[in-house]
């Protein structure tokens, strides 16, 4: 199963890094990311730009809404992501866990829904289901 781990934390702990505590952290991010290369877990990963860079869409009764930056104001921003490959839950949060830049903020392991798989009232958890 797939699992998406969002990684969050305050831009201002990223900024306050001296320049080799920042090159140290990228260093261990990349080797992390080729460990789980070779255990099969990696699937895709990449950091974001700063949270001033995020352009926000709401589409609300046809009309489009942009907004620059983030969707709310919140202490810590999404600051990157890997998409790993896990038997379960619990091996994704062995693997989550021990993300180098998640010790600035969180780890948020989420996993992926298979839409394409799916009848239409399946792809909302909330949804309820008609019987036939």
């Amino acid at each position: 199963m797939r699992y998406l781990c969002l990684i969050y934390y305050e831009e201002t702990k990223l900024d306050a890094l001296s320049e080799s505590e920042y090159d140290s952290l990228v260093a261990e991010a990349l080797a992390y990311d080729d460990e789980l290369r070779r255990s099969g877990h990696y699937l895709v990963s990449d950091a974001l730009q700063p949270v001033e860079a995020a352009t926000t869409l709401r589409v609300r009764n046809g009309r489009l809404s942009i907004t620059d930056g983030p969707l709310a104001e919140t202490r810590e921003q999404l600051g990157g992501f890997i998409l790993i490959e896990a038997r379960d839950l619990n091996e994704a949060i062995q693997v989550a866990s021990r993300i180098p830049p998640g010790r600035l903020g969180s780890v948020e392991v989420r996993p992926i829904e298979e839409l394409a798989r799916q009848s239409p009232c399946d792809h909302h958890p909330t949804r309820e289901r008609s019987e036939p």
